[in-house]
């Protein structure tokens, strides 16, 4: 009888201790959102690897044109994006897609600047591209 139950209690603490080492890895895992994530069926949250594109747009003298339209266009599926840039001339894009080139070009007063290209091959996270707009010559 004492056998018996001293390999009840056995079994018991057995049991008992495979529990603490589940509970140990499974809480280690949590510690690593990768494992995590494998365990629980959920993806890893992802870094953010969009681009962000500023700039000012300009005259000849350097000057600021607040209330200039700047256009950015997607090159992959020919959607326009449009800014009304402030009061320094300063503009902003944010999230652009790092795998695709974007074509942007700046308009004032019926003036618009040269287009400029933003390559998916320019691999830099900010990219800044000031766009002059010759307010005193003919039209582009």
């Amino acid at each position: 009888m004492k056998k018996t139950v001293i390999a009840g209690l056995l079994g018991a603490l057995a049991i008992g201790l495979l529990a603490v080492v589940v509970s140990l890895v499974v809480f280690d895992s949590l510690a690593q959102p990768a494992l995590a994530a494998q365990l629980f069926g959920r993806e890893p949250k992802k870094e953010d690897k969009t681009r962000v594109l500023t700039g000012k747009v300009m005259d000849n003298g350097d000057n600021p044109l607040p209330n200039a339209v700047v256009y950015l266009t997607n090159t992959r599926d020919h959607s326009v994006k449009t800014y009304i840039v402030s009061g320094e001339g300063t503009y902003r894009f944010p999230a652009l897609q790092p795998t695709i080139d974007y074509e942007v070009y700046a308009q004032y007063n019926k003036r618009r600047s040269h287009t400029k290209t933003v390559s998916q091959f320019d691999n830099r996270q900010q990219v800044y591209i000031d766009l002059k707009i010759d307010t005193k010559g003919e039209t582009q």
